[in-house]
């Protein structure tokens, strides 16, 4: 289910796979013992065992189990795209990886070829044995040819000739048609015929539009129950003749190819980085094969004829004993069926955020500067806090300049908008967008111009960074001074992604957080150098000094007999110097508790070295993307949630912010919400030191657990309006 790919809804997200291959132990530190980390790539690959897990949950609306399955497939495509491609190119050039588990890098693609074998067998078991058949019993076939009777294939016939036939390509493979180009991700027909006046065989591949829908409906589109549906592979898979008349159809298989899309920029040898990311973009699609996937039934001639094209190892062919590209069931949502779906759920107006009167109009600035505003979503609404916050500042005379910062978001973002009105407007408005986010270039660049057209100051970052921090900054002339307010995030600035991504978000008026977003902002536009900050930890510089400093401080606490305790809450941790932090301070008695979605690199629960350290894993509706950080401190906790999950990338290679939460109530509903996640009562599944995650859903008596999201939504709901506001 990162970092915040909406093509990933809910799974892993495109820049949560981009980072150092290595995990390289201290050999300096005695007290640590080798060995003493999680393979990074089999744990990305057990976090995906969990979505399959999901999907596999009989207890779940049927549709969103499909909706899992779909997530699955698109998590495990990004991971071949980026993290394989990214072992195999350095493989290739020479550039060893070295790993932490004393084998090489082939070694570790063998692992992952023998790991993704198993689960996509389990992945196509889930969907024949458990969610198809779910989806029955619900009134949704996904049926095929042979199924049908003669008026539903007259009547698909007809949808095939007029709807589908006249945007197919065949294209022949002989001494005049090359191989053709297969496009990565694609689904592909290998059609063998055989010419009957000369006897002989030849080959064409059909490629599968991607323009038109996945699944066909066999019924009228009126009905909206016992409805069925023929993917579109199988319905071209039953016309060949249509396309290869006066042939006689030999062999058709379903394939599909994953190609290296990663990207690589050398960013201090260019002078135009949106010039050179293009170019970058155009090579991307004609990446090299690094995995073929077919149907279980291809026959080895055609095999044979791909493989030798494509020019791929038989490593990398995997034979899937289903449908191919799950990822489909994605359009399964688009069925009007609530009753099988979550039950729906809209985000409250957070109640410090609440107009003194209900028809009111809400004046968010005014509303800010009573108190820090601590905003959980989507419990919570993006549109009424953060989105309503840089339209009031667009609108606002008073307001002389936002600068903030863009990571992804929507094609149609009411937050782009926002900027532009503004500049307008005569505004100061300064947008960094950064264009280097993973699989979102083309979509940044675009708003990137649009934004400069319209006036808008658009900075790219710093040179060799990505600006992955969630920060606006909005100056104000009030009573002829300037104020600052500000929002620091845990999440994009997106409106789709905010309703199904738990992020935190934090408003203030603090005029330290406004010096120091100042400063940074001028790093990030200038030539500033960076300082310290009073309330941020800033990355590259401080961020990763700064959690070892506290962690540090936890364990000296903990060895002088004082209140001790340490817990976090990211999407991974896999760098080192973090987690050995962790394991010195557990060896030195302070009770650590990790809540994390991903990656987990630690190995909790050994004797001697982590038996302090439990680790929990919460996956569900939502998709668990908040960063926290919390320190017992002697008494005095200290808390900072921010855009940095522990990884070589964010701590080294990123600009990422934490700000520390500074107001009781804050504080308090932080570790309320720790309380109950890992709490025994909670659904969630348990890493051990082996690197095995159980998943925990029912007490000892066999009644289930608590879903943590079905709770926080109800709190949620019930919070009541301050009484400052009544």
């Amino acid at each position: 289910m990162d970092d915040d790919n909406i093509t990933l809804d809910a799974g892993v997200g495109a820049d949560y796979l981009d980072d150092d291959f290595e995990l390289i132990e201290d050999p300096d530190d005695p007290a640590l013992p080798e060995g003493r980390y999680l393979d990074r790539e089999l744990s990305w690959l057990a976090f995906n065992r969990r979505v399959l897990e999901l999907a596999e949950d009989p207890s779940l609306p049927v549709i969103e189990r499909a909706n899992f399955l779909a997530i699955f497939a698109s998590n495990l495509d990004e991971f071949f795209m980026v993290r394989v491609a990214g072992l195999k190119r350095r493989i290739v050039t020479g550039l060893a990886v070295p790993t932490n588990i004393g084998r090489g890098p082939q070694d570790v693609l063998n692992d992952i070829s023998v790991a993704v074998h198993e689960l996509q067998a389990r992945h196509a078991a889930a969907y024949q044995e458990l969610v198809k058949p779910a989806l029955d019993d619900a009134g949704i076939h996904i049926v095929e040819w042979e199924s049908l009777g003669q008026a539903d294939r007259d009547r698909l016939t007809e949808v095939f000739s007029d709807e589908i036939f006249p945007v197919l390509m065949p294209l022949a493979v002989d001494p005049a048609h090359p191989f053709p180009y297969i496009s990565g991700l694609s689904l592909n027909l290998s059609v063998r015929v055989r010419n009957p006046k000369s006897d002989r065989q030849e080959f064409a591949r059909l490629k599968v539009p991607q323009v038109l829908p996945r699944f066909v409906r066999v019924d009228p589109k009126e009905r909206t129950r016992d409805v069925r549906f023929i993917s579109l592979e199988d319905l071209m898979a039953n016309h060949l003749g249509h396309l290869f008349p006066g042939m006689e159809v030999l062999e058709h298989h379903v394939f599909r190819v994953t190609r290296n899309e990663d990207v690589e920029i050398e960013e201090d040898e260019t002078e135009n980085l949106i010039q050179a990311l293009e170019k970058e973009l155009l090579k991307r699609r004609f990446g090299p094969p690094i995995r073929l996937e077919i149907t279980e039934a291809m026959d080895d001639v055609t095999l044979g004829l791909i493989v030798r094209e494509l020019d791929v190892t038989e490593q990398e062919v995997y034979r899937i004993p289903g449908p191919l590209d799950l990822g489909g069931l994605f359009e399964l949502s688009k069925i009007d069926r609530p009753d099988l779906k979550y039950p729906k759920h809209v985000p409250t107006t957070n109640v410090y955020l609440l107009p003194p009167e209900p028809n009111a109009r809400p004046d968010i600035f005014k509303a800010i500067a009573r108190q820090d505003i601590l905003v959980h979503h989507p419990y919570e609404s993006f549109a009424t806090s953060v989105q309503a916050f840089l339209e009031q500042a667009a609108a606002d005379p008073d307001v002389l300049a936002i600068k903030q910062t863009l990571y992804r978001t929507s094609g149609d973002s009411p937050i782009v908008e926002a900027l532009i009105d503004a500049a307008e407007a005569g505004k100061q408005v300064l947008a960094l967008v950064e264009i280097k986010a993973r699989f979102d270039e083309q979509n940044n660049i675009s708003w990137a111009r649009k934004l400069e057209k319209a006036g808008v100051h658009v900075v790219y970052g710093l040179v060799g960074l990505k600006t992955h921090c969630k920060l606006a900054l909005v100056v104000r002339r009030e009573k002829g001074k300037l104020k600052h307010y500000s929002h620091i995030g845990t999440g994009n600035y997106n409106p789709k992604t905010s309703r199904i991504y738990e992020d935190f978000g934090l408003f203030t008026a603090d005029d330290q957080v406004g010096k120091d977003l100042t400063r940074l902002f001028n790093e990030l536009s200038g030539y500033a150098i960076e300082k310290k900050f009073k309330r941020l930890l800033v990355a590259p510089l401080h961020l990763r000094k700064g959690l070892l400093k506290r962690i540090a401080q936890e364990a000296t606490n903990a060895q002088n007999g004082l209140p001790s305790g340490i817990k976090i809450k990211l999407n991974s941790i896999v760098d080192e110097a973090i987690i050995d932090g962790l394991y010195r301070a557990s060896q030195a008695g302070v009770p650590i508790d990790i809540w994390v979605r991903g990656i987990c690199a630690i190995k909790p629960g050994v004797p001697g070295l982590s038996e302090n350290i439990r680790v929990r894993s919460i996956l569900g509706r939502y998709l668990e993307h908040s960063r926290i950080f919390c320190f017992e401190n002697n008494g005095d906790r200290q808390v900072y949630i921010g855009s940095s999950d522990m990884m070589h990338r964010n701590l080294d290679r990123r600009v990422e912010a934490l700000v520390r939460l500074v107001a009781p109530d804050h504080l308090k509903e932080v570790a309320a919400l720790f309380e109950l996640a890992m709490s025994d009562t909670v659904t969630s599944w348990w890493l051990d030191g082996d690197g095995g995650w159980t998943r925990h859903t029912l007490k000892d008596d066999g009644e289930k657990l608590i879903d943590l999201q079905d709770r926080l939504m109800y709190i949620t709901s019930r919070r009541k309006r301050p009484s400052i506001l009544r």
